[in-house]
């Protein structure tokens, strides 16, 4: 074997590990709403659920391209950003059953996870309302000098409060070191964006603040870790912001654990359509096409799959904090 196809096996080598990686995340995801989803009937998850199915591959492809450092902010749909980040379960499920070796011993429930030893410094439940705080953190690291860049997750709808587009001003004129990720749906809730938006597009729109922009409607992965790749190398090279703006479908009810194509305001059809490049089903194909046969990637989604079971089990058998809790890590009084 010569100097060139020793290089390029190397090279075909890395790529199979980075598409190996980025699937085990896709399906730890996908595995952990399995099981919300099996268990949430039985009544003892009592925190409302915005379900990730069909998003994931945006937060595993941005998370996998930022830094150990960086850090990332989320929206109340926060599972897959989560466990994109943290890669992390046994907390996770602990909190969604609200006991006390959870995130927040219990009391951030589904829709405000953190972990700020691992760089997700929280979600919010309010609509738009981390955007600023992301910003904020991200004018610290620039006064700091650290290179830490902060990257926000928000829904298309968010872009209708004001707050956004503060938020982008104050990031554009100050140069700052954010990533903004808008993760489109095409729903706020059930009303599309035709029939909120007075413009055709928004990139269109964000493009003219010192603001790079980049856009695609991919569902894969990779192509999402090589965009979230470019729009770092952007921030760092330009020193000014970053909107990537991203498409996916819904495949769930906006608040719950079930279909709710019956409600009239979208289609099966659209859904089934959406199937078709389904981000976990893309990259296991991916796998199967570049060498892996079907009793490799059965191993790992079997260890995976024992993992996230052993975190439900952890969960279940935890106790639940003691009443004080409820006046710890909380402003009360007079």
């Amino acid at each position: 074997m010569d100097d060139g196809e020793s290089e390029l096996k190397m090279l075909n080598n890395e790529k199979l590990e980075l598409n190996l990686e980025l699937y085990k995340n896709l399906y730890l995801i996908r595995k952990a709403e399995d099981l919300i989803i099996r268990g949430y009937p039985q009544d003892e998850m009592k925190t409302p659920m915005h379900m990730s199915r069909g998003e994931e591959a945006i937060t595993v492809g941005v998370c996998h391209a930022l830094g150990e450092k960086d850090q990332v902010f989320g929206t109340y749909r926060s599972h897959a950003l989560y466990i994109s980040s943290t890669l992390e379960t046994d907390k996770f499920f602990a909190e969604m059953y609200g006991k006390e070796t959870g995130l927040a011993k219990g009391k951030a429930g589904s829709m405000h996870l953190s972990y700020p030893e691992r760089g997700n410094m929280g979600s919010s439940a309010i609509v738009g309302s981390i955007i600023p705080v992301a910003v904020g953190a991200a004018f610290a690291n620039k006064m700091k000098k650290n290179n830490k860049i902060v990257a926000v997750f928000f829904g298309d709808g968010a872009i209708d409060e004001g707050t956004f587009w503060e938020s982008l001003n104050v990031a554009s004129l100050m140069n700052l070191p954010i990533l903004f990720v808008c993760e489109d749906n095409g729903f706020a809730v059930h009303t599309s964006g035709k029939n909120r938006h007075g413009y055709d597009s928004i990139t269109k729109i964000v493009s003219n603040f010192n603001c790079n922009v980049i856009e695609d409607d991919t569902t894969d992965v990779e192509e999402i870790y090589n965009l979230a790749g470019e729009s770092i190398d952007l921030i760092k090279t330009t020193q000014q912001p970053c909107f990537l703006y991203l498409k996916y479908y819904r495949y769930l009810e906006h608040v719950g654990i079930y279909e709710d194509f019956d409600a009239g305001y979208r289609s099966k059809e659209e859904f089934l359509n959406w199937l078709k490049k389904d981000p976990v089903n893309l990259q296991r194909k991916k796998l199967i096409d570049n060498g892996l046969n079907e009793n490799e990637i059965k191993k790992v989604e079997n260890e995976i799959d024992d993992k996230v079971e052993k975190s439900v089990l952890l969960a279940k058998e935890a106790d639940f904090a003691c009443k004080d809790e409820l006046y710890r890590g909380v402003f009360h009084g007079k």
